[in-house]
Order: C-alpha cells, then sequence, then structure tokens
C-alpha cells in the first residue's frame, strides 16, 4: 500500500486563505470581495453553477489566473506556493507521445529525478488502484475518456504535494468507478490541504471535511457546512442525504 508521503519527505501542513479577491472577465466582474480559507490537512470542496467562477479561482490559487488588487494569496507559514501544489485540470492534459505508466511520472521526469526503481513502482502501483493494470506501456489516445481521466488522477497522487488543487477530478467516471475513486482519493489524500471542485453534492459531502457554496454575480462562498463523522462516508447515510437537501437550497438561493 502506498504511503500518504513518500519516506524523507515529511508532510508540510499549511493552510490557504484567498482574501478580498477581485477579477474581471470580459467585462464582467466575476469577484469582488470574494474570501475563503482552506484548512490544514483538510480536504475542502467548493460547489457552485456553471460560470459563477469556480475554476477560476482554483486558477487564482494556482498562480495561474492574474486577479486585481487588493487580492491575497496567503499561507499559514508565509511561505509562497510555488512548487508545493498538485493541479488536475477538468481537461486531463495527457501528454499523447508518452505511455501511461511516463504520464504518471511526468512530474518526476520534469524535476530531472531517477523515474526507476521504487518511484516507477509506486507509479505502477497508484495505476493498478485506478482500475488501468496492464495499460501502462499505452498511449493516450487508445484510452477511453474515463480512462485518460484516471490516469490524470493518478499523475496528481503521484507528485504529493501539501496543497492539491483538483477540478471535478470524478466527472467522467461510471457510478461505481466514481464511488470507489473517491474512497482512493479520501485515503491517499489523508494530511494534504485538498481544496476540489464538484458539481455533486454527495461526492463532496462523502469525502470532505468543510463544503461551501459559490453563488451569485460576482460571486461569494457562503459558511461551511461540515459533515459529520470521518471520510469516505457512506453513500446511503441518512445523515448525508439530510444534508445533500441542504446543498441543493444553497446553490438554489
Amino acid at each position: 500500500m502506498l504511503d500518504t508521503v513518500r519516506p524523507g519527505n515529511p508532510p508540510d501542513y499549511l493552510s490557504v486563505s484567498v482574501r478580498d479577491a477581485r477579477l474581471t472577465h470580459g467585462g464582467v466582474r466575476l469577484f469582488d470581495g470574494l474570501g475563503i480559507t482552506v484548512e490544514a490537512g483538510r480536504i475542502t470542496c467548493l460547489l457552485g453553477p456553471s460560470g459563477v467562477g469556480k475554476t477560476t479561482l482554483l486558477r487564482v490559487v494556482a498562480g495561474l489566473a492574474e486577479p486585481e488588487a487588493p487580492t491575497r494569496v496567503e499561507t499559514s507559514d508565509g511561505l509562497p506556493l510555488h512548487g508545493r501544489i498538485a493541479y488536475m485540470a477538468q481537461q486531463d492534459l495527457l501528454l499523447p507521445w508518452l505511455t501511461v505508466l511516463d504520464n504518471v511520472l511526468v512530474g518526476v521526469r520534469l524535476r530531472g529525478e531517477p523515474r526507476g526503481g521504487p518511484l516507477r513502482e509506486e507509479a505502477r502501483d497508484l495505476l493498478a488502484r485506478v482500475g488501468l493494470a496492464g495499460r501502462e506501456g499505452d498511449r493516450p489516445a487508445s484510452l477511453s475518456g474515463g480512462q485518460r481521466q484516471r490516469v490524470a488522477l493518478a499523475r496528481t497522487l503521484m507528485e504529493r504535494r501539501p496543497l492539491v488543487l483538483m477540478d471535478e477530478p470524478f466527472s467522467a467516471l461510471d457510478v461505481l468507478t466514481r464511488l470507489r475513486l473517491q474512497e482512493l482519493a479520501a485515503e491517499l489524500l489523508a494530511g494534504r490541504t485538498v481544496l476540489m471542485i464538484t458539481h455533486d453534492p454527495l461526492e463532496a459531502l462523502r469525502i470532505a471535511h468543510r463544503v461551501h457554496v459559490m453563488t451569485g454575480r460576482p460571486a461569494t462562498v457562503g459558511p461551511a457546512l461540515e459533515p459529520p463523522g470521518p471520510t469516505p462516508r457512506a453513500v446511503d447515510d441518512p445523515a448525508l442525504l439530510a444534508l445533500q437537501g441542504e446543498l441543493l437550497r444553497r446553490l438554489g438561493e
């Protein structure tokens, strides 16, 4: 079984806060004073209608979008986030000329680290756990959309960064695979700080410690809803089903 953190690389617990975010896109003010805190070592899920700005907010945290002053992205240790983020976008962004295994190891490759031995076996183990054992030598063009998304998930988990940003990581999967990989992600992301976007309220309630709803124009982030009990929670838990109704009410406001 994979360790949460590689030997010799202790977890770097940090919280991340976005404060007074302001951003205009195409002449439309998406954010104006928006704020959210992603707590250290916990999974935070963000829901909201399409087009409200969830992906843009994720890109602001990742340093891929340029917000306006007085936006601030602050960390609990005061250090920059550069080099401490694993980012899984909506698109799988697999490199077509690399095999499935080498796509999982692409971060290792770009950093010039040795790709043999333990890291290669770790990548194989991850691929087996996402249901792709035996496909290590295939190219992305031979995979279905759901299989490509599983490779992208394995690549993200391989990075083992203290902050993980995920944009609808299970959206292309069938229901049973989706439930199984939610459980895998909850296990392997334990102890890391995670901000995940999803359109599925039940998914958020299963694996998140805190769930926020983002609505409006300019968008605001509502107060956190905190599901009870350890993750991953049972999909048929009556308490979760009741909270799902509350989330749907918040989304409709």
